[in-house]
């Protein structure tokens, strides 16, 4: 940066108007177009600097080891006071079983093997108000000496009762019976509160827990939860079965009375219309005509067969009908006839036909030719005897046909309510059975009395105890409280807006840092410049180097320095800089323009009765107010008499033409100028020196008061070269000794070698 702006449109050493078109340099553009919230700086940055959250950890350690040390002694008080407690636990297996009062397909609820309802109901069960009271009653909890010791609360208890808001006693005119409902009220809670269900998973295995200050009253208390619990689960069977009996019972006696009701009625019924069964599948008259019938059809046949022998035995004329030739009397006939025929013929050739043999013989065949004659003529009157028979049976079948028919398709209709009557009676008759059946199995099964939980392993009165765990809690406590720190370090650090390190600067604002000056409290500031080596003057000697390459001339003749505020060095940056210019051997004054506190004379020791103000008034010359300071080269213009109205007087023109008159006589003029902010005594100082220089205090400074005082500046024509950044802790900023600037030079290192070795680094 340079000053030729602020001397392009005026005379040199003349102020510029406010109001005056003036070019700013691109670095006081940049501070003018600085966003209103300066909070939001990386904002458009999304890469996370871890180092940059170490350091803020590092600046804030005091406080997250604050908190850790606080989160860490409350944890360590409470588990001190906190009473030892005792965990006793017992395993039960629980199997799957469940009874069916009335087995009907379709109405059971079937549920698979991965249903976990069933379990789940176990475990709320285990956790029920009703195990409790009946663990508290068979044990006599309510009068047990060791639950009156055990329900008094710990000394940790009574402190945090004590501490609620709120908390009161019962009144004196409670009622006995809300004294005791509240007692049992206490020691449901206090029972409950103790007791711990834990399913082990992928498995039928349950822990009951009990956790208590006394270890063998826990394992009795967890022993008598798993008796209770078994015993109140064979009830809810017992009662399960007694109910299913009684209802059993009165629903067979209402079957048996409707099952005889629809028998008597069957009977009455069939009695009436005169209706016989055989068996459960037909009646007489069905089974009459089912024989008859099936006789008709025996009677048909026989009849056709008769027909045809009688029709053939006709067609033949009789001889050679198949029945005439098979009757054995005709074929004995006709051989006796054939061999009494061929005795006759054989006897015929010798004897006469009148001859008594021969007619004998023919007396014999024709006695046999009658018989033949006469058993054909049987036998054709056989098979028409047979046909008619056989015919007349037919007819007799056919007409019984006829009125079984009737009486069968009589009967079918008066059966309709018969059948009826009978269902509902085999309905009611298969009812009764079943449930007589279902009566019986629930009687056996209810005498056998089956258990589905079963105690794996009892429990014993633990040995150790199990809370408070000290070294559990303190671990916890410890990374609680690391991680509360860090977020209340966080947070502060988000709170504090704060310019507090050398990127802050830059960042916020996009002005050079000429300067980082640590923080000393080694006496008084200007006492560390005797000692070259210490960190103190070689901050100082590094912003003289960074103010000689500030403009391309050099370091500018008229210095302003400024700050936001008091107390930020601004003096005492005032006085090392000029005592580092004199090193160089250049003449240098130093003007307190500070006339509402000054403080130059006090720094190096001289009389400040009179001074700039004095010359301001008119009343004496400048140069007969200089005073020699034990710096050689160095002198100081003191501010003299504080005046009423400090900005009236230095707007005036002897103020401009003070600095033209020792401009010609020294070569560095450092303007010691009030703060900026709250009066306008900076900004007419920043209008007229060729460079002004602000010094912000580090850690003190707010981002948004600095925001102020450089738009002050700015609008002033002040022409700015840099920020020297004050009173910096690395170590409290949380950088180590990252801006010690040369702090660890070693004993070998002369001044001079040190003092290069600085300025290489910030030419770099």
């Amino acid at each position: 940066m340079n000053n030729v702006d602020k001397t392009t449109d005026s005379p040199p050493g003349m102020p510029i108007p406010i109001g005056a078109t003036h070019a700013l340099v691109p670095q006081q553009r940049q501070v003018l177009a600085l966003p209103q919230d300066a909070g939001h700086d990386g904002a458009g940055d999304d890469t996370i600097d871890l180092r940059e959250y170490w350091h803020i950890i590092l600046k804030r350690r005091w406080s997250v080891l604050g908190f850790l040390g606080i989160v860490f002694m409350v944890v360590l008080v409470a588990t001190l006071l906190t009473p030892s407690t005792y965990r006793a636990s017992t395993t039960l297996q629980i199997e799957r079983d469940t009874i069916q009062i009335v087995k009907v397909e379709g109405f059971a609820p079937v549920e698979s093997p991965g249903d976990r309802d069933f379990y789940q109901t176990q475990y709320e069960l285990l956790q029920s108000e009703s195990l409790a009271w009946r663990v508290i009653a068979q044990l006599d909890l309510a009068n047990n000496a060791t639950v009156k010791r055990l329900l008094q609360p710990s000394p940790l208890a009574r402190l945090v009762g004590m501490l609620k808001p709120g908390a009161s006693t019962s009144k004196p005119g409670a009622s006995t019976s809300n004294g005791q409902d509240m007692e049992k009220a206490a020691l449901l809670r206090w029972f409950q509160g103790g007791l711990t269900i834990e399913p082990v998973s992928n498995s039928r295995l349950v822990r009951v827990q009990f956790t208590s200050r006394d270890p063998a009253f826990s394992a009795t208390i967890v022993n008598a939860m798993a008796e209770g619990f078994i015993a109140s689960n064979l009830e809810r069977r017992m009662d399960a079965t007694s109910y299913a009996r009684s209802f059993l019972e009165d629903r067979l006696q209402q079957l048996k009375v409707k099952l005889e009701d629809s028998e008597k009625e069957l009977v009455v019924y069939a009695q009436k219309e005169q209706i016989v069964n055989v068996d459960d599948k037909q009646s007489l008259i069905a089974q009459q005509l089912q024989a008859i019938s099936t006789a008709l059809s025996g009677a048909q046949k026989d009849r056709i067969e008769a027909e045809a022998d009688y029709r053939q035995l006709q067609g033949n004329g009789g001889d050679a009908s198949p029945q005439v030739l098979k009757s054995d009397l005709v074929s004995k006939l006709k051989e006796k006839g054939a061999e009494l025929n061929a005795d006759y013929q054989d006897k015929l050739q010798i004897l006469k036909p009148d001859f008594p043999t021969m007619q004998r013989l023919h007396s014999q065949i024709g006695e046999i030719d009658r018989q033949i004659s006469g058993e054909v003529a049987r036998i054709k009157g056989s098979v028409k005897s047979s046909y008619d028979a056989a015919l007349a049976k037919e007819k007799m079948l056919q007409q019984r046909v006829v009125d079984l028919t009737a009486q069968v398709l009589d009967l079918q209709s008066r059966s309709i309510k018969y059948n009826i009557l009978r269902r509902d009676t085999d309905t009611n008759r298969q009812l009764y059975d079943g449930l007589l059946q279902r009566y019986k199995e629930i009687g056996v099964a209810g005498v056998v009395g089956t258990n589905n939980i079963s105690v794996v392993d009892r429990a014993t009165p633990p040995t150790s105890r199990y809370a408070p765990r000290l070294g559990l809690n303190l671990s916890l406590a410890i990374v609680l409280g690391l991680f509360g720190g860090v977020l209340l370090a966080f947070l502060f650090e988000y709170l504090d807006d704060t310019i507090k390190t050398p990127e802050d600067v830059e960042r916020q604002f996009g002005l050079p840092l000429l300067g980082i000056i640590p923080k000393t409290t080694k006496g008084p500031p200007l006492a560390n410049l005797d000692n070259p080596r210490s960190a103190f003057a070689e901050a100082y000697r590094s912003v003289r180097t960074a103010l000689q390459f500030a403009t391309d001339k050099g370091v500018p003749r008229t210095l302003l320095v400024t700050s936001c505020g008091q107390g930020e060095g601004k003096s005492t940056t005032v006085a090392s800089l000029a005592q580092n210019f004199a090193q160089l051997g250049k003449r240098v004054l130093v003007i307190d323009a500070d006339l509402r506190k000054p403080s130059m004379h006090q720094l190096f020791g001289i009389d400040g009765s009179v001074g700039l103000t004095n010359y301001l008034a008119g009343d004496a010359r400048p140069l007969s107010m200089l005073k020699p300071t034990n710096t050689r080269l160095l002198i100081c213009l003191c501010a003299g008499p504080i005046p009423p109205d400090p900005a009236e007087l230095l707007a005036g023109p002897k103020m401009l033409s003070l600095l033209s008159l020792v401009g010609e006589s020294f070569d560095q003029v450092i303007i010691d100028g009030p703060p900026v902010m709250g009066i306008a005594d900076a900004l007419l100082l920043g209008n007229i020196a060729n460079g002004t220089v602000l010094v912000v205090e580090s850690g003190a400074t707010r981002r948004g008061y600095v925001r102020g005082v450089l738009r002050r500046l700015l609008s002033a024509r002040a022409h700015l070269l840099g920020v020297v950044l004050t009173k910096y802790d690395a170590r409290v900023a949380g950088y180590g000794q990252g801006y010690g600037y040369g702090y660890g030079y070693g004993a070998d290192l002369s001044y001079g070698e040190a003092a290069k070795r600085l300025e290489a680094t910030l030419t770099r």
